[in-house]
């Protein structure tokens, strides 16, 4: 019996330290090798200091900031077991609402957003959260509809919070794979060495 078995345990103990842990090792150096920033979570410095990361949103609210896409993200309600409560761009949550193009649930919340930007065409990533509720950029026509507020707030010239929009706008990938996107830390950090 013992004959028979331990030629199999061999094999398991080998293909186990090969494939989870030589494979998993190998691939992880290389990685940070090749892609250092991004292996090593794509984290963004302000004097020193980390201050987020280029592939996490944030929730800016003030007017003196670019304002980020909606987030889906909850996080467990203290006062409510079983429930949740609206915990914007939390890492640790990660999901989109599940709610159905034709949920009523979404439908009032897109038309809030909508009414609190003030009305009429508003592009649809100032109204919807992304899959994961976590998504750093926005459009450029999002941006745009925001220069305003921002430069008023500021006091700051809106062609120069515009001209800022336009140098920090990223190209499609490869020039083919993607849309126009704004980085919103990355934005709001350039914003704020301008005063």
């Amino acid at each position: 019996m013992i004959a028979i078995l331990r030629p199999a345990l061999a094999v398991v103990g080998l293909l186990t330290l090969l494939l989870g842990l030589a494979v998993p090792l190998g691939f992880t150096g290389l990685a940070g090798t090749l892609f250092p920033t991004a292996a090593g979570g794509s984290l963004i410095e302000r004097d020193g200091k980390v201050v987020g990361s280029a592939l996490i949103g944030q929730d800016f609210t003030a007017d003196r900031y670019f304002h980020p896409r909606p987030s889906a993200t909850t996080a467990p309600d203290p006062e409510k077991p079983g429930s949740t409560i609206a915990a914007p761009y939390n890492a640790a949550a990660s999901a989109a609402s599940q709610a159905a193009p034709t949920s009523q649930a979404l439908l009032e919340a897109v038309k809030e957003r909508q009414a609190v930007l003030g009305g009429g065409a508003v592009p649809a990533d100032a109204v919807t959260a992304s899959g994961s509720g976590l998504d750093p950029h926005i459009s450029p026509e999002n941006a745009g509809r925001q220069v305003a507020r921002v430069a008023a707030a500021r006091g700051l010239p809106a062609a120069q919070v515009a001209a800022l929009v336009e140098r920090q706008t990223e190209g499609r990938e490869l020039g083919l794979l993607g849309e126009r996107r704004v980085n919103v830390l990355r934005l709001n950090l350039a914003l704020d060495a301008l005063r």
